[in-house]
């Protein structure tokens, strides 16, 4: 990592993901949403693989936990929205299991 500013810039790219991420969850427009997952993971393993050599001052470490913040408050907002969906989707497999045991069951009498 050359700077401190590119090291903040990295969670600026990520907190601007992560509205996005929001957005496209309160519009449940999932498709877009997973899209944006991907975006979203690829920068956050950029950062986890990228080093600072420079310590940062404390106006830059505020910037940096206020950003975590926003982060994390859009995290927790995307997950409240996303749990009626995950409940549906894991009815409808846990029915999908029930289906698979009943046709079974019939092709079995046969």
């Amino acid at each position: 990592m050359n700077s401190k500013a590119e090291y903040l810039a990295r969670y600026e790219a990520i907190a601007a993901i992560s509205g996005r991420m929001l957005k496209a969850a309160r519009d449940s427009l999932w498709n877009d949403l997973g899209r944006l997952q991907d975006e979203y993971r690829h920068l956050v393993d950029a950062l986890k693989d990228a080093e600072i050599d420079v310590p940062l001052d404390e106006r830059e470490r505020a910037q940096k936990f206020d950003l975590i913040r926003r982060i994390l408050a859009d995290d927790a907002a995307i997950r409240d929205l996303a749990s009626p969906r995950m409940a549906n989707l894991s009815a409808l497999f846990a029915g999908g299991g029930r289906t698979s045991r009943i046709l079974k069951e019939l092709y079995r009498s046969r």
